[in-house]
């Protein structure tokens, strides 16, 4: 936990107030995003995104499962989240769980969409092999190394990167097993199918401190915050989840001014999140 003094906490309010930021960030700036792809040699897919001093690591692995019968022609996926005891104090203990499940479950619902699977981020029917039977299962660990602010949307980040670089084996389905067995699925070491990521959207959060609301707030600026909304936004603007967080009402108008104002600023992200995952890919490619 932050501690300030009464100056400090009139001097971020008023800062913000005035769309001039501590660090000299207006509202809607980000800090410098950093992204480093292929990280984890033994996982699929990895990516390191640091936002600011906010540290944070996201890896994907890719099992051979069985598809939900409620969701035949989809495969699944499972985001779990740890932060690291040397991130942050307050992150020692069942704080650090406590935190680790709120994050897993705001990933969950900004990037899978509804329990009926509408609206999902990642696009679960492209991992159907065989339908109702054999399906790939992606398994998603997101790790907090070091935490100043904005947590939720550099994981978000992370996993976006990680996806980018993630090859799904190639699946061969073995021919003539009969309508009611589970058919033999050989899985290639050699071809790999590069997952797609174009609907895949960013997570913008909207931290209101004061009358005025900022994106990507520093652990000191949360602090300050009266609510937060987090909303993931992808590429083509359409909304993929919503989360709110804060004891503090919003009257639905201001919500829907902060959507508005997530939905501008994700498309800028986006692109400077494209742009670092590219840079971080062809790095990778020279080394």
């Amino acid at each position: 936990m932050v501690g300030l003094s009464v100056g400090e906490k009139h001097y971020i309010k008023g800062g913000i107030a005035q769309d001039l930021r501590t660090d000299g960030r207006k509202r809607l700036t980000y800090r410098h995003i950093y992204v480093e792809t292929g990280v984890i040699a033994q996982a699929n897919g990895s990516a390191r995104v640091k936002l600011g001093a906010t540290d944070v690591i996201a890896s994907v692995k890719a099992e051979i499962g069985r598809p939900n019968p409620s969701h035949p022609d989809k495969g699944k996926v499972f985001i779990y989240i740890d932060c690291s005891p040397t991130a942050e104090p307050t992150f020692q203990g069942r704080g650090g769980d406590e935190l680790a499940g709120e994050l897993s479950t705001a990933l969950q619902r900004c990037l899978l969409g509804g329990k009926s699977g509408s609206g999902a981020g990642i696009d679960l029917s492209s991992l159907s092999i065989v339908e109702g039977k054999v399906c790939w299962d992606l398994y998603i660990d997101g790790l907090v190394i070091s935490s100043d602010g904005n947590v939720l949307d550099a994981l978000g980040a992370a996993i976006k990167a990680a996806l980018s670089n993630t090859g799904i084996p190639r699946a061969n389905v073995a021919p003539g097993a009969a309508s009611d067995e589970q058919p033999e699925v050989d899985v290639s070491d050699e071809e790999f199918l590069q997952f797609d990521t174009s609907g895949v959207p960013v997570i913008v959060t909207l931290t209101k401190v004061g009358r005025h609301y900022i994106v990507d707030a520093t652990a000191e600026e949360e602090s300050q915050m009266s609510s937060a909304i987090s909303v993931s936004i992808n590429r083509q603007g359409n909304v993929c989840g919503l989360m709110k967080r804060g004891g503090a009402g919003l009257d639905p108008s201001v919500i829907l001014d902060m959507i508005s104002v997530g939905k501008h600023v994700s498309q800028q992200l986006i692109n400077k999140l494209d742009s670092e995952i590219s840079a971080a890919e062809a790095a990778c490619e020279e080394d």
